[in-house]
């Protein structure tokens, strides 16, 4: 499909929302009435029919966004996806919609698939293993998982069940037109909202997605992590067949495991859901500060979860390592002191970390940047844990904008100016909000900053030594679990 008729079909998807918006915003100017909202800013009263009117334009266009973004497929379906857990902005009705492209993706037929294993592998899904379903175990934006058996080894009834991981073909230069489709938006975007660093997000999920479609360089990640793990029994992770694994085809042993947002399932299986909150926050711990590689896509579909030795000792399975990425040790830097400024109460230390992170840009207003970073570190403290729930009851909706409602448009621009993505970030704020929505999903008091305390605390120590101008000793890890 060329690059045209790719945007033409995006347009008309977005098209249609914006301008069903735009009449509504047009009624709204037309009949509404000037008020003040109880914060006393200007605001609009609007009929109560008008109100009405737009819940269901809000449920319309949340549906339209689903099924164009299936009828788009691609990168369209991945951006779904993480708007259904990172789109605070939008609408319930959108996210609720969307979430449906987490797990009910339609699948591509089986003969896509054979296909694939030809041009792979040089034979048919038949010749590799002894049975293959058609019907895939859950289907993506990028490929498809299907269920196999090995043939037997001698003494053998049954041979081994192992996920065969297939990348859709074409799917790269679909990939290759839907980004140049998102970088004509950025480049819309910029022109209203001066975010410095937009070109940096955009390679970022280039390069993620060039990860995520060779399967060779995913089998290497999955090794590398289940081997950063090996002492401890209760993180699971599938071993590779790379006898049937290709750029384009991933062959691996078969994981069982109920999907670790499911918590009444986990409790009919009598396990705590509070304990896999717990060891599920340890595990990002670890590897984003101890290991300094991490998982940079943990949605639901992609942690499983296994009965332990008691209830409070679940194991956790570890899939999909298409997004995985290392950390600089700048980056952790910064995080350290963001993190003991927000521990300690200290303001200035965490503007250091903000500094050093590499948030400022070039042209930053630094006098407004930290007035900013000062008045969202004085919201976060006044809230006293800092967990999914207690900022839900909180209500701290003014932390969106990070700004004081009084703050002028023209000021707000100028501290979009000062603002730059850091390199690496794209990542790690990934990983980030994806991991705290899914804490809040299991269990919304568990307070990830008090769990994360033993591995960060050496961390802590090491560069208030570094600082100090002191050597800094070895880091050692919390022990393992046995």
């Amino acid at each position: 499909m060329s690059l045209a008729i790719r945007l033409v079909r995006a347009l008309w998807v977005f098209g249609l929302i914006f301008l069903s918006y735009m009449s509504q915003l047009a009624l709204t100017s037309l009949l509404g009435e000037d008020a003040r909202d109880e914060h006393g800013r200007e605001t609009r009263r609007v009929p109560a029919w008008l109100h009405r009117r737009r819940k269901r334009l809000d449920a319309r266009n949340a549906k339209r966004l689903y099924e164009g973004m299936v009828r788009l497929r691609g990168v369209f379906i991945k951006l779904g996806q993480v708007l259904s857990i990172t789109g605070g902005f939008l609408p319930r009705v959108y996210t609720k919609e969307l979430e449906r492209l987490q797990d009910k993706v339609p699948p591509r037929d089986f003969q896509e698939i054979r296909s694939a294993f030809v041009e792979s592998l040089g034979r048919t899904p038949e010749e590799c293993f002894a049975r293959i379903d058609a019907a895939p175990l859950a289907a993506a934006s990028l490929g498809q998982v299907h269920v196999a058996w090995m043939r037997p080894e001698e003494g053998e009834t049954e041979g081994r069940k192992v996920a065969v991981k297939v990348l859709y073909p074409g799917i790269r230069d679909v990939i290759r037109i839907d980004m140049k489709v998102i970088w004509l938006a950025v480049q819309v975007y910029k022109w209203f909202v001066p975010v410095v660093g937009l070109d940096r997000v955009h390679a970022s999920l280039l390069d993620l997605l060039a990860r995520e479609t060779d399967y060779l360089h995913e089998a290497r990640a999955m090794e590398r992590m289940a081997a950063n793990f090996a002492r401890e029994k209760d993180i699971l992770f599938p071993e590779v067949v790379h006898a049937l694994t290709t750029r384009d085809v991933l062959t691996m042993s078969f994981m069982d495991g109920i999907k670790i947002n499911q918590v009444d399932a986990l409790r009919a299986e009598g396990i705590d859901p509070t304990a896999v909150a717990t060891r599920f926050v340890e595990t990002t711990y670890k590897m984003i500060f101890v290991d300094r590689f991490f998982h940079a896509d943990p949605h639901p579909g992609n942690f499983l979860v296994q009965k332990g030795r008691t209830p409070r000792r679940p194991k956790i399975v570890v899939l999909d390592f298409g997004a995985v990425s290392d950390v600089k040790d700048d980056l952790v830097d910064g995080m350290i002191d963001v993190i003991g400024g927000l521990l300690e109460g200290d303001g200035p230390k965490l503007l250091k970390g903000f500094y050093q992170m590499g948030f400022a840009s070039r042209e930053a207003n630094h006098e407004l940047l930290e007035k900013t970073v000062y008045t969202y570190f004085e919201k976060l403290l006044s809230v006293k844990q800092r967990t999914p729930g207690a900022l839900m009851r909180a209500n701290v909706k003014e932390l969106e904008t990070l700004v004081d409602p009084e703050v002028a448009r023209e000021e707000l621009r100028e501290l979009m100016r000062s603002v730059e993505y850091p390199e690496g970030w794209f990542y790690v704020e990934r990983a980030a909000v994806l991991a705290f929505w899914l804490v809040g999903q299991l269990d919304p008091d568990v307070d990830a900053m008090q769990v994360g305390y033993p591995y960060v605390m050496p961390l802590l120590v090491d560069k208030r030594k570094r600082d100090a101008g002191e050597a800094p000793a070895e880091p050692e890890p919390p022990p393992a679990d046995e």
